[in-house]
């Protein structure tokens, strides 16, 4: 993982690059915010370490402009000087933590490893608008409160596109938020089970195993040991589980302690408009332009439709509609259950590269789109669209991670200065 480290003092600035020599972090060590500007323009770090005081800016502004180029950009900030002001102002900007100087070295490093696991697995956003107006949700949403107080693995059960790792990342925030949370599709879990080194990443966090019906039988016995193994019992194990679907006997005896059904769409039409001008306002703010409201008898045909495709139905839905949109207001949805397919829109690369670096950038944004619009077609059962695409299921999972896509069922919606002390830097 790259970290950049931003320090002007030469001999502190050496002291942390050597500490981290032969660790999992690729260090990158400036002196000078404006180099270090340049370096997270030139390409993405994971973590930025930063003095308080710098040369020509201070390490705020520095932190300021970093989340603006990177929002998901984890920030340490430390100082000799720091005052509380300045601190709350750094949590503010988006830092993890602040280091008071002079501080242990051990310290630094725990921090770096909790970081480390948010970067590989990063929580979901407290702030996801959660929809439960309908008795259904209601009664849901109460489950998930009372499971909320307990440690039990939870298998959240339903149809596909209902929303199940939605109500999953609704729990792990009741639990801890600032917890790493990952989803991982059980279909990729080999014989050999889950990896143990991401499971020690995910200490005190959560794995969501998606499409616990496609979990290959010998990969039962490993996942079950693996939940009973010094790592598995320091995280918390949620699954997602298809209406119908079956769990392995060895692994009910472990995962299926409280199974929480998830309701369709077509039971929760209480939410069904909160939803749409939910997943309309989201759309439109990615594309830069004013969300458009829905008229009477584009409401009205949402509340007659059987939504079959359950939430992520109405998410293609919704994108589709606003592709082609022109108006400021939606009076009908002209292709609603008749599946027709938007066209393929790829953004304009950017020509500093000439014509290669052209294709390979719209190559790289038409496979993202074609993998995502197989998943949806396949209601997120990843072993079919692994099927429709000719991948395993394996390589579609790492393909998916590789452009940013969500490996999960996306329904519920929508610190200067000092000498060095032993075990300690300034």
């Amino acid at each position: 993982m790259d970290l950049l480290l931003v320090e002007d003092k030469d001999s502190f600035r050496r002291l942390l690059t050597q500490a981290l020599e032969g660790s999992v972090w690729s260090v990158r060590a400036v002196a000078d915010p404006q180099e270090a500007l340049r370096a997270l323009e030139a390409g993405p770090f994971q973590v930025l370490v930063t003095d308080l005081r710098l040369p020509g800016m201070s390490g705020l502004e520095l932190i300021r402009r970093a989340r603006r180029l990177h929002p998901g950009l984890r920030v340490v900030l430390m100082s000799a000087f720091g005052e509380p002001k300045d601190i709350v102002e750094a949590m503010r900007l988006g830092a993890d933590d602040f280091l008071p100087k002079p501080f242990d070295l051990d310290a630094l490093l725990a921090l770096l490893d909790r970081l480390r696991a948010l970067v590989g697995a990063p929580p979901p956003d407290p702030a996801e608008p959660w929809v439960a107006h309908s008795p259904a949700m209601q009664a849901l949403d109460a489950s998930l409160r009372q499971a909320a107080g307990s440690e039990l693995p939870v298998v959240f059960q339903g149809e596909r596109g209902s929303g199940r790792e939605r109500c999953a990342r609704r729990l792990h925030v009741l639990r801890d938020p600032a917890a790493p949370y990952l989803s991982l599709p059980a279909a990729a879990l080999g014989p050999e089970g889950p990896d143990p080194h991401l499971l020690q990443l995910l200490e005190g966090g959560t794995l969501f195993l998606s499409g616990l019906e496609h979990l290959a039988p010998a990969a039962a016995a490993p996942l079950a040991r693996a939940m009973e193994g010094p790592a598995g019992r320091r995280l918390a194990w949620m699954g997602g589980l298809d209406t119908g679907g079956r769990l392995h006997p060895e692994v009910a005896q472990h995962l299926g302690a409280l199974v929480l059904n998830v309701p369709p769409l077509r039971e929760r039409r209480e939410d069904l408009l909160a939803l749409t001008r939910l997943l309309l306002d989201q759309a439109a703010r990615r594309e830069g332009r004013p969300a458009p409201w829905l008229e009477r008898g584009a409401e009205r045909q949402l509340l007659d439709h059987a939504w079959p495709g359950n939430v992520r139905e109405l998410e293609v839905l919704v994108g589709r509609t606003l592709l082609f949109c022109e108006g400021h207001g939606i009076r009908a949805f002209p292709d609603l259950g008749l599946g027709l397919a938007a066209p393929l829109c790829l953004p304009w690369p950017d020509s500093a590269g000439g014509l290669d670096a052209m294709l390979k950038a719209v190559t790289r944004a038409a496979e993202a789109q074609l993998l995502n619009r197989a998943v949806g077609e396949a209601c997120g059962d990843l072993p079919q669209a692994a099927e429709a695409l000719g991948l395993t299921v394996r390589t579609l999972a790492q393909r998916l991670r590789d452009h940013g896509i969500p490996l999960e069922d996306r329904g519920a919606a929508p610190a200067e200065g000092g000498d060095v002390l032993p075990r300690k830097v300034p």
